[in-house]
């Protein structure tokens, strides 16, 4: 009997061996690494279902079943993870509570967008709430706190590209962004800011426009100057992107008609700035705003070939401006001119 006995504990603790090795040990091979995210309010069942569909896992049964005797089920980290082939149950559940392999997550704010589309990028990349987003932007508490006094954190998201976590909080993200605006606008700028009798968000407001007004560096300081030129006059700045702000939705071609929408950002109505900036402008942008190049020049068009044709008064422009209609009637073979 006791020869039996032993038998059966032999026995028993093969399987159990065995048992232990599937469940927690045995090694998991595919190519490449592997990805999955997981996000807030997911359950294991839910992170099971990810490492199943990316290849990880082949049998959920075990991986649960290792998950609910460690009692690791509840204590998974938020974020984008990555698995090497080779990998056991084990070791992607001390992952995943551990949160040792957290990748993080570019995201690249291009130059001149709205906060609108700020948010959307922040939430299709990030899982984020841009709802949520928006409500901190728009939050003169928070913006105060971040040493923004415009009352808001239009045009203070400076553009770059930034390395996130999954579903970092949309606060946090927002004072990466301001943050970094700070760190390129220094004191001197801030004073440059002051000796040309602006506030910066006068200066980041000026520089929206000047952003979407041309994308070729050397025109950058021109065109500002154009502004301060017009502004010292008393003349309306006339800025088509404010019209196309004041309209809304996407960027088109504007119509006569365009030009007389009620809107405080319309500066083909309205005199002065608008009341702030129309989008988030980059660095090149805010340094025109403050050191605009000193010209008489009054206004600008489209030269039709990339770039802008200066003018000292309304005839000239009219010239240019007809030399540009020209010029899109001539190669209107289904090519859009800016």
């Amino acid at each position: 009997m006791k020869r039996k006995y032993r038998i059966a504990l032999f026995l028993g603790f093969i399987v159990l061996s065995l048992f232990v090795y599937e469940v927690f040990l045995s090694p998991h091979y595919f190519e490449g690494d592997r990805f999955i995210i997981v996000s807030k309010g997911e359950t294991f069942e839910d992170v099971s279902d990810s490492l199943i569909s990316a290849g990880i896992i082949t049998n959920r049964f075990y991986f649960e079943a290792a998950g609910r005797i460690l009692a690791w089920t509840t204590r998974m980290q938020v974020g984008k993870f990555r698995f090497k082939s080779g990998v056991s149950n084990f070791k992607i559940l001390d992952i995943l509570r551990g949160g040792k392999t957290i990748e993080t997550i570019s995201v690249a704010i291009p130059e001149g967008m709205r906060t609108t589309t700020v948010a959307k990028i922040c939430a299709d990349k990030l899982g984020i709430d841009s709802a949520r987003f928006m409500v901190f932007v728009n939050d003169s508490a928070f913006a105060r706190k971040l040493g923004v006094e415009a009352g808001n954190l239009n045009g203070y998201l400076m553009p770059k590209t930034y390395e996130f976590y999954w579903q970092t909080d949309e606060e946090e993200i927002l004072k990466t962004l301001v943050t970094e605006f700070w760190s390129d606008v220094d004191s001197g700028m801030v004073a440059q800011a002051k000796r040309r009798g602006k506030k910066i968000y006068e200066i980041v407001t000026l520089a929206s426009i000047i952003e979407l007004e041309t994308a070729i560096d050397t025109e950058r300081a021109i065109i500002a100057g154009v502004y301060y030129n017009r502004l010292q006059r008393r003349m309306r700045l006339q800025a088509d992107p404010t019209v196309q702000y004041a309209l809304g939705g996407e960027r088109r071609r504007l119509r006569f008609s365009d030009l007389k929408v009620k809107s405080p950002y319309n500066t083909y109505v309205n005199y002065g700035l608008p009341p702030g900036p129309i989008n988030n402008p980059g660095l090149a942008s805010i340094m025109a705003a403050l050191y605009p190049t000193r010209h008489r020049y009054l206004y600008f068009v489209a030269t039709g070939e990339g770039g802008h044709r200066f003018s000292f008064n309304f005839i000239e422009h009219g010239k240019a401006k007809q030399k540009y209609l020209r010029t899109r009637e001539e190669r209107k073979e289904g090519q859009e001119l800016p």
